[in-house]
């Protein structure tokens, strides 16, 4: 009954419209007002307003703001270096809200089904928050309740996005963004659905239940809904806790991250689509780190096996200077008409995210760049030349592929990382099989219980 209550409100939707359209509004009919009158718009200002605007606002957008400023040209730059700004912490709901969401997913006693439930939150997001509790047989929980009325303001978001992204194609942008608004809108739309999420977990506790170095939690079913995931507690510190500790730990925690990104996608077609530094933790002793804990499972992207066939080509084509290998894999991953240009134009972005996975030697990811810069001047380079040739439709799979990896190398970057990244990466793709991904990832989501596995994923 919650789930009809509140799914899509009409007036939360109109609602959210007033306070966000206003903003988001303003900004698309200064942009639309400008390209139609020849002027020059101040995009520096207008974006750091729209930021303003956004960054007090609890909800989808500030997520979708993050997203977008990883992506490039997907909005004008100084647009973009604004949104990357957003924090995504929130303010919390507070008890009065929290007591009434957990009425509306668990009924009127629902304080008596554990032993313990703390009134503030441990975590704060832009779609829910985290609250420790514990269970009646004295287990520690995570009891993660996402905040009302949040299908409202993802559609009401969305809608807002669309806007901007409608009058930015029209000022010649580099990058087609169509099937970006339709990949970020899709996998923000996933992100309300807690069940979803369960059956992700389940999914990836089932492909790491042989690895030590990675813990998953497990779902705690009888307590979750469809905006209530209750899972077990995951003990553990933040992982820039040890990013001063000797270089074989924080190697050990960099090789622990690529194994637990790189083995689902190359085995089962399957990435953890936001590596963000707040959602791993490091277990272990204090002064010896084990593995990580491989938090939040709502942004997850499964692929086509034959996009994953697509990757593999790509790498051996740069591997081996095989040029047909590469312009196959671009085909693969959905690229059309590609003219000799254009391939030149992304190879530029292909020998980056490959670069480190080339070279059969111990490396850093990158030398001389931070973790905020890392990517954006070859993410330039693409963009400046794009700029020249017209607009290209970037394929709905490559916008989270690309996304995770240079959040990956971030946080490689962070750890100070030095590691044999050819090694490592011809590991995980030794023996690859399309026939066999393809059955790997329908069996390990089939048991899962992955809504649509099986279907067309």
């Amino acid at each position: 009954m919650a789930r009809d209550r509140e799914s899509n409100r009409l007036t939360a939707r109109v609602g959210r419209y007033a306070r966000v359209g206003t903003n988001v509004g303003g900004i698309a009919a200064k942009m639309a007002g400008a390209r139609l009158f020849g002027l020059d718009l101040d995009n520096e200002k207008n974006a750091a307003e729209l930021a303003a605007a956004l960054g007090g606002l609890k909800g989808p957008l500030m997520k979708v703001a993050q997203l977008l400023s990883t992506i490039p040209d997907a909005l004008p730059p100084e647009y973009t270096a604004e949104l990357a700004k957003l924090q995504a912490n929130a303010p919390p709901m507070g008890w009065a809200f929290v007591k009434r969401r957990m009425r509306a997913e668990l009924g009127p006693d629902w304080q008596t089904r554990f032993e313990s439930f703390d009134k503030e939150p441990s975590a704060a997001a832009s779609l829910g928050q985290v609250h420790r509790a514990v269970a009646k047989d004295g287990r520690v929980l995570a009891c993660k309740l996402q905040y009302p009325d949040m299908a409202s303001a993802v559609e009401a978001d969305l809608q807002q996005l669309q806007m901007l992204f409608s009058v930015h194609r029209r000022m010649q942008p580099a990058i087609d963004t169509r099937e970006i608004a339709k990949e970020i809108s899709a996998r923000v739309r996933e992100e309300l659905d807690y069940e979803r999420e369960a059956a992700h977990m389940a999914a990836y506790r089932s492909i790491f239940a042989n690895e030590p170095r990675i813990r998953v939690p497990d779902v705690v079913g009888d307590l979750s809904s469809q905006r209530l995931l209750t899972m077990g507690w995951l003990h553990g510190r933040p992982l820039l806790d040890f990013k001063d500790h000797s270089l074989e730990e924080r190697n050990l925690l960099a090789a622990s991250m690529f194994h637990a990104w790189w083995h689902p996608f190359s085995h089962f077609g399957v990435i953890h689509g936001d590596p963000h530094l707040g959602n791993y933790t490091v277990f272990g002793e204090e002064n010896a780190p084990h593995g990580i804990n491989l938090l939040d499972y709502g942004c997850i992207r499964i692929f086509p096996p034959a996009f994953v066939q697509g990757v593999v080509d790509l790498y051996m084509g740069l591997l081996e200077e095989d040029e047909e290998r590469i312009i196959s894999a671009y085909e693969r991953w959905g690229f059309k008409n590609l003219k000799r240009e254009v391939i030149d134009v992304l190879n530029i972005w292909a020998k980056f995210i490959y670069g480190p996975l080339l070279t059969d030697r111990v490396r850093s990811i990158a030398d001389g760049v931070s973790p905020a810069e890392y990517g954006r001047g070859e993410a330039f380079k693409v963009h400046s030349a794009l700029k020249k040739l017209g607009p290209l439709t970037v394929p709905q799979e490559f916008v989270f592929m690309d996304r995770a990896a240079i959040g990956l190398g971030g946080v490689f970057l962070h750890l100070r990382a030095e590691l044999n990244f050819y090694r490592l990466f011809n590991e995980q793709i030794e023996k690859f099989d399309l026939t066999v991904v393809s059955v790997r990832q329908r069996e390990v989501l089939e048991k899962s219980g992955v809504p649509g596995a099986g279907t067309s994923i």
